[in-house]
């Protein structure tokens, strides 16, 4: 059973009869750019409803090359990211796979095989803008790690708010094997994240973890128990809809706030904290309507206005 097909309750407007391992049922709920069948395929975007209305879900879908990074997929992502983050009904953003076992091998290194020297370089600066653009997506983000998240697997999953790992998902940052560093972000976002001295040892050794290790680290916020679908981080990601229905520009301004703040000392981080406050949060109609919904005792009903 695919991962999404043995999420049917939770995607409550998907009836279509049982798919493929790693399918996902059409069709899709966005316009697809002009490419081929196969090619649209590697990259599925699924805009959530019901109960989880708000939540978008990519899934990379590329089981020959286990997921790997190409030319394609990273086309693929920067059209759908452009899709999202002019969406203002975006509440959160989960990064997953429909392959059993992988959720990103990294580079695909066979196509690299066959670029000229020239194309190299061009390549690996569009991956790692690919990877820093969802870093800077303005809504929360997570990446629900059921498989392997080797080399650029794992720094996409580095660039997101929240990690989520099955506890048999592997993952590390293993570039020295092959003579190289990580390249897209992987030597910054990671000491930032754990102990920099572990990730040291981590990215010199080119060592994997597993789920539970990783979460004992701080890699990950969560692993949990892989089920028989194999799609339990997935699953635990879908918790995303405890953040739907906070106010979106306040949850916006406080990702911004954190991760500006994480970057310049204390007194610079209170200011810009301060400057989300007073210009970006008090002056919305939102602000007013959690203060009348607390007032009358019932749910607020914010727009992100």
């Amino acid at each position: 059973m695919s991962i999404l097909a043995s999420c049917r309750s939770a995607l409550r407007t998907f009836r279509a009869p049982p798919a493929p391992a790693c399918a996902w049922p059409p069709p899709w709920t966005r316009p697809r750019r002009g490419l081929s069948s196969e090619s649209k395929d590697e990259l599925r975007v699924r805009y959530l409803d019901g109960p989880d209305s708000g939540i978008v879900v990519v899934g990379i879908n590329r089981p020959k090359a286990k997921n790997a990074i190409s030319r394609n997929l990273v086309k693929l992502m920067f059209e759908a990211l452009q899709d999202v983050r002019k969406d203002n009904q975006v509440r959160s953003v989960i990064f997953c796979s429909l392959v059993p076992g992988i959720f990103c091998a990294g580079a695909d290194l066979k196509e690299r095989a066959k670029m000229q020297p020239s194309e190299v370089a061009p390549f690996v600066s569009k991956a790692r803008a690919l990877i820093s653009e969802i870093g800077n997506l303005p809504m929360p983000t997570i990446a629900a790690i059921d498989g392997s998240a080797l080399g650029g697997g794992l720094e996409m999953a580095l660039s997101c708010d929240i990690r989520i790992a099955s506890d048999s998902a592997q993952m590390g940052l293993v570039e020295t094997r092959l003579a190289i560093i990580p390249g897209a972000g992987g030597t910054q976002r990671l000491p930032r994240l754990i102990n920099t001295s572990l990730a040291k040892e981590l990215i010199f050794a080119a060592r994997v973890v597993d789920g539970s290790q990783a979460a004992r680290l701080g890699l990950v916020s969560h692993a949990v128990e892989q089920n028989a679908s194999g799609d339990a981080a997935y699953q635990r990601a879908l918790e995303a809809r405890e953040i739907n229905p906070q106010g979106p520009i306040a949850v916006r301004m406080a990702k911004l706030a954190i991760n500006q703040g994480l970057e310049v000392d204390l007194s610079t981080g209170l200011a810009i904290e301060e400057a989300s406050t007073l210009s970006q949060v008090i002056p919305t109609k939102d602000r007013l309507e959690g203060l009348a919904a607390f007032k009358e005792k019932r749910l607020p009903r914010y727009k992100g206005e």
